[in-house]
């Protein structure tokens, strides 16, 4: 079983992990006593900005000062409580208290776990590291993913592949979980990732079609002297000018040709229409699950003149 002790947020409650802690007061002692993590969902934010989080019979409160770790002189933004309301979210129980009923409830907090993954695990992130990852939010220039226990990182739009897309929702869904490699650390701190060099490289892509074949594609950029198709979110061909088809349609191809030493893959539209939102799926060629670090990676096959790669330094 993956290693969960600094897994995004999910996926200890969506593995069951720690269900035998949150079943009974008993339970809840034993995992204070033995500081585990566990995870469960919050359920409302009450008028003093403290969540109500899921146990069972037994309440449990997470004070607003716990819901997040903050540097020296930050404070908890209203947005990071309100926006874990019917989310995961982990935690450690610290202590217990009787709620204004008299009831016994469960003092939880957060940001001991985020304190805990920043020191163990975050700290000794170097570049090149392949982890783990969630997406949380989505904005035009990038993706927003938990790189564990809601520690959040930045995948900007140009790393998520190598066919450039306009936004990321083209690839991905809130909540999904992805697989990511660690870019650069910056002086503050900052942790960001990539996701491009997961995904093959050219040749790998390539070696999954051969000329003669029609397949489908998305339609990425329609240009003067032709039509760019994403046959993999790290492979796209060229095709000649055809009228009525638009950026973001889905097309039906055929391969002419297929050109390693130039990276190009010639192609001829046979068919185009509007396709729905959803993703489509994408292939891994290393995940977080069967590599740990890479040094570097190179995109462009040994026969190309042009070389496209990635170097991580440390």
């Amino acid at each position: 079983m993956r290693d969960l002790t600094f897994a995004p947020e999910g996926l200890r409650l969506s593995n069951g992990e720690n269900r035998e802690y949150l079943v009974s007061y008993a339970g809840l002692e034993r995992a204070m006593e033995r500081r585990v993590t566990l995870e469960s969902t919050a359920l409302l934010c009450d008028n003093d900005m403290n969540l109500h989080i899921s146990l069972g019979d037994i309440s449990g409160i997470m004070p607003r000062e716990e819901v997040q770790f903050c540097r020296s002189g930050e404070e908890v933004k209203d947005i990071a409580v309100l926006t874990r309301v019917g989310r995961p979210i982990c935690f450690k129980v610290i202590g217990f208290t009787r709620d204004e009923y008299g009831r016994r409830a469960a003092l939880l907090s957060r940001r001991a776990v985020q304190q805990e993954c920043l020191l163990q695990f975050v700290a000794e992130l170097r570049p090149g590291d392949v982890i783990p990852a969630k997406v949380t939010h989505m904005e035009n220039f990038g993706a927003f993913v938990d790189i564990g226990c809601g520690i959040v990182s930045l995948l900007s739009i140009d790393c998520i592949s190598v066919s450039r897309i306009a936004h990321p929702r083209e690839r991905f869904s809130v909540g999904e979980y992805l697989s990511v490699v660690i870019r650069q650390i910056d002086d503050d701190g900052r942790i960001f990732v990539s996701h491009r060099e997961l995904l093959g490289t050219w040749a790998e892509n390539a070696a999954c079609f051969s000329a003669g074949q029609t397949v489908v594609g998305t339609v990425r950029s329609v240009e003067s002297y032709g039509i760019f198709v994403e046959l993999a979110p790290n492979l796209a061909g060229l095709a000649e000018l055809k009228g009525d088809v638009s950026v973001g349609h889905q097309a039906s191809v055929y391969i002419k040709n297929i050109i390693p030493e130039k990276m190009k893959i010639k192609l001829i539209i046979i068919d185009s229409h509007v396709a729905d939102s959803t993703p489509r799926p994408f292939t891994y060629f290393m995940t977080a699950d069967n590599v740990t670090h890479i040094d570097r990676w190179r995109y462009s096959p040994p026969e190309s003149e042009r070389v496209i790669e990635t170097v991580f330094d440390d």
